[in-house]
């Protein structure tokens, strides 16, 4: 197919009915790229992380990005939808962000290898939580980017973590051994990693819509998506 160079657009240029997945350049397991593949999952490659997807016998719905990082282009451009978007001022992970679509979106490859790379991913995802469900999924966690309350279920002891992006109060929590009443969360002060469930239901309640993660075992991925849907 044919290079399309696209300018930063209001709408999107790929829209997805079901939920979504951005792979970048950094750590991806082929594994889960072949299970998200197989539950009909969109994948898209942030610029160079559509090599991962190639490396598992997968192509991508489309490239977006600046295609700096992108091996083979002239060969993708064969098998798939490759979109240039030359501007410098974004991340690559952005630029799928504002040229995609989808009621859930997981983010993959986005986070180790470089430190830089990880924290302009949690600067991406507080810019479009307020937009989309987000997730980040690495190779041992999951993040979800939440505003307002949550409900969900956790076993005893599994680990609940919460981390500000911002500045949040949170009003009440039930089912973690440290509760979250009145406390104020912030980068930089006080922040709620390493938390744990008592077992059953968990909810969480911030005094406000301010973005906030919650990081939970990789293993719970398709709770949360199923969450996102359920809030949809």
């Amino acid at each position: 197919m044919q290079d399309t160079s696209v300018p930063r657009a209001d709408a999107p240029i790929v829209v997805c009915n079901g939920p979504l997945a951005i792979v970048g350049g950094g750590a991806v397991d082929p594994a889960l790229l072949l299970e998200l593949a197989g539950r009909g999952v969109t994948l898209v490659g942030a610029d160079g992380g559509a090599d991962a997807m190639g490396a598992a016998g997968l192509v991508p719905a489309a490239i977006i990005g600046d295609l700096d990082s992108l091996e083979d282009r002239a060969g993708w451009e064969q098998r798939t939808r490759v979109i240039h978007i030359p501007e410098q001022i974004t991340t690559d992970f952005q630029k799928a962000l504002y040229s995609t679509q989808a009621p859930v979106t997981l983010a993959l490859g986005m986070t180790g290898k470089r430190l830089d790379h990880t924290l302009a991913a949690l600067s991406a995802v507080l810019q479009y939580a307020p937009k989309r469900k987000l997730l980040l999924v690495d190779e041992v966690d999951v993040a979800l980017a939440v505003i307002g309350p949550i409900r969900f279920d956790a076993g005893l002891r599994e680990r609940v973590s919460i981390h500000p992006l911002l500045p949040i109060r949170f009003r009440s929590s039930t089912g973690l051994f440290y509760p979250m009443d009145g406390h104020t969360l912030a980068p930089g002060g006080l922040i709620g990693t390493s938390n744990e469930g008592t077992g059953g239901l968990v909810e969480v309640v911030p005094e406000d819509e301010t973005p906030w993660l919650l990081i939970l075992r990789k293993e719970r991925l398709w709770d949360l998506v199923g969450a996102c849907g359920s809030a949809a």
